[in-house]
Order: C-alpha cells, then sequence, then structure tokens
C-alpha cells in the first residue's frame, strides 16, 4: 500500500516555474512508476508525465513536453514535476499517483493510487 502527498503548488505569473513535489510512504516506493496528472474546472483528468521504477525513462504529453521534467528520488520516495514556462491553460490541480507496473500509462485507470492533488494557478 502507498500513501502518497502532493505539494508545491501555488500562483504564479505566466512564464514562471514551480516545482510539484510527491512524497509516498512504504518501502516499496522505487517498485511503482509514477505519474502527473491534471484536472482543469469542467474538464477531464489528463495525463501530464510519467516514470519508470528507476527515472530512466519518461512521457510527457505533447502540451507540456518541453516545458515539463518529471523526476524522481527513490532514496527519498519523492516524485518531483518541475514546471517551467507555464501557460495559464496550465492552471489546474495537479495530481500525482502510483502504477504497479515498470512503466505505468498515459491513463488513469491503470494507476493504484492517489496524491490529493495541489492547485496550480498561472495568471497572464
Amino acid at each position: 500500500h502507498v500513501q502518497l502527498q502532493a505539494s508545491g503548488g501555488g500562483l504564479v505569473q505566466a512564464g514562471g516555474s514551480l516545482r510539484l513535489s510527491c512524497a509516498a510512504s512504504g518501502r516499496t516506493f522505487s517498485r511503482y512508476a509514477m505519474g502527473w496528472f491534471r484536472q482543469a474546472p469542467g474538464k477531464e483528468r489528463e495525463f501530464v508525465a510519467r516514470t519508470n521504477w528507476g527515472g530512466t525513462i519518461t512521457y510527457y504529453s505533447d502540451s507540456v513536453k518541453g516545458r515539463f521534467t518529471i523526476s524522481r528520488d527513490n532514496a527519498k520516495n519523492t516524485v518531483y514535476l518541475q514546471m517551467n514556462s507555464l501557460k495559464p491553460e496550465d492552471t489546474a490541480v495537479y495530481y500525482c499517483a502510483a502504477a504497479s507496473s515498470r512503466i505505468g500509462s498515459d491513463y488513469a485507470r491503470y494507476y493504484d493510487y492517489w496524491g490529493q492533488g495541489t492547485q496550480v494557478t498561472v495568471s497572464s
């Protein structure tokens, strides 16, 4: 069982940066692929980024590719999402998630555990 706690959200101007963190409980964190998703008001939850067990393989949605970077520190049981060049359309609640697979998925239904979400608001 894994418990996830996301943090680091806030209000930032367009063009700015934020780094989200997701701290996981449990000793098997390194056996979970990790992903970040987001959900804007009135929209469905969408995939943002994911990484494999060791953090050596990463995938991104087209909308954030080149601006966001996912990374993980298995010694600290933490996954990060560095967000640069933020745009107003990045405004959403961001969720971290853990999948009991090597590389995770772009689809939320394949994730076993979810954090509570952290709000990111980008002003124009």
